[in-house]
């Protein structure tokens, strides 16, 4: 069992703060910036618009948006608790509660911080947003960019909200499919059925466009921490290294068989792959162990396999499959 110091306390605490900030971001760009626009996306949130818009017009009766996100997320989670396994983490449950819990909050206060600028003459009473009078097109990309840095803030954390990842997950149950590929007909799908609950043409256009600036800024966020690296750690200490690097980095190690040409003593040689923005933290672990210990760095172009991206097969040989 691992020890408990204040640092690790310190840095368990900074990541569910971090995870809070971000969840934040993300549910004040919805129902601040896209929800006035009349403008949809994808995701559970984009889902729970859609099935909110239906409900009224079909029944007559208004169903907050957080608490119709609780219970897709749920309803997926318990899926994939009983197909896959119940091994999602606590980020993940938390991450998903406080979606629903901010939405709903959200939902409900910024109609009335709309009301207090408006009585204090900060924007116009016509406003379609606390914005003021922004146009619906720069609302959808306000929203795409702020959703985009908050989902970003919370996956460096580790959290997750649910959602389109946990559908992946259960696709890859039985067939796998990149990840990519779900987000896009998931939310295609979404976006094309709000076309169902009254919104025009103009909405669906909003809503891809959503979609479209906020992967895009989630990427550009994220994308120099998605590189990978290689790592070769030569040192007398390789097997506390390595326990070590898959107990705190939970990356997995390969010792390889090597030995010094000058000495002729025969060594291992702990290889690690892991994402770019992982590299210093096992630095920080071999150094622990091993101050002396020699160390390679190098960047790779791809991996694939358990933990990182999947393989496509019509990638292997360097061409798209049709």
């Amino acid at each position: 069992m691992k020890k408990l110091t204040f640092g690790s306390v310190a840095e368990v605490v900074k990541e569910y703060v971090m995870m809070t900030i971000g969840i934040l971001f993300y549910t004040f760009a919805w129902i601040a910036c896209v929800f006035p626009a009349g403008g949809t996306g994808g995701g559970a949130t984009g889902l729970s618009l859609v099935l909110c818009a239906a409900i009224e017009n079909l029944f007559g009766f208004h169903i907050e948006i957080g608490t119709m996100a609780f219970i897709i997320n749920g309803i997926l989670l318990l899926a994939s608790g009983f197909i896959i396994g119940w091994n999602f983490g606590i980020k993940t449950i938390f991450c998903v509660v406080l979606l629903s819990v901010s939405l709903n909050f959200f939902e409900a206060e910024i109609p009335v911080l709309k009301e207090w600028l408006i009585e204090r003459g900060m924007i116009g009473p016509d406003s379609i947003s606390i914005f003021g009078n922004l146009d619906s097109i720069l609302l959808v990309v306000m929203g795409g960019l702020l959703s985009g840095v908050g989902i970003y803030v919370c996956l460096r954390q580790g959290g997750s909200t649910g959602g389109v990842d946990i559908i992946a997950l259960l696709i890859n149950k039985f067939h796998p499919i990149n990840y990519g590929r779900v987000v896009m007909v998931h939310d295609t799908i979404v976006i094309l059925a709000s076309l169902l609950v009254g919104n025009g043409p103009e909405m669906v256009i909003y809503g891809f466009l959503l979609t479209i600036v906020f992967s895009a800024t989630t990427e550009a966020l994220l994308s120099g921490n998605q590189q990978s690296n290689q790592l070769l750690i030569i040192s007398r200490e390789h097997d506390r290294i390595a326990e070590e690097i898959t107990q705190n980095a939970h990356r997995g190690v390969t010792m390889l068989d090597g030995m010094g040409w000058y000495t002729k003593e025969h060594s291992q040689v702990v290889m690690v792959l892991c994402r770019k923005g992982e590299t210093q933290d096992i630095l920080k672990i071999v150094k622990n162990v091993d101050p002396k210990a020699f160390i390679s760095v190098a960047s790779v172009t791809g991996v694939y396999g358990q933990g990182f991206g999947l393989i496509d097969g019509g990638m292997l040989n360097g061409t798209k499959k049709n």
